[in-house]
């Protein structure tokens, strides 16, 4: 099993920041952003984390990939190997 650690983490980070990006956009009251200086810091910090996860999940994915490409063209030998 080629299990590559990026691939859970990523989609971990993914769903946190998807569902903090959809708080941020949910309209609340004014004063609900006065103490942060008016800036939405849900909305930001959640597109910052679904990035952050896309590009672990996205790199997990090309990794598992080369591993098993490299695992089809290997060459199998019929005869084993013998000594140092």
């Amino acid at each position: 099993m080629n299990l590559d650690l990026r691939v859970p983490m990523g989609l971990m980070f993914l769903l946190v920041g998807v569902i903090l990006f959809a708080y941020g956009l949910v309209p609340h009251a004014a004063d609900f952003y006065a103490k942060s200086l008016d800036i939405n810091v849900n909305r930001d910090w959640g597109a910052v984390l679904a990035v952050f996860g896309l590009t672990m999940y996205i790199f997990g994915i090309r990794s598992q990939r080369r591993i098993a490409a490299k695992a089809n063209t290997a060459p199998t030998t019929t005869t084993p190997r013998r000594g140092h």
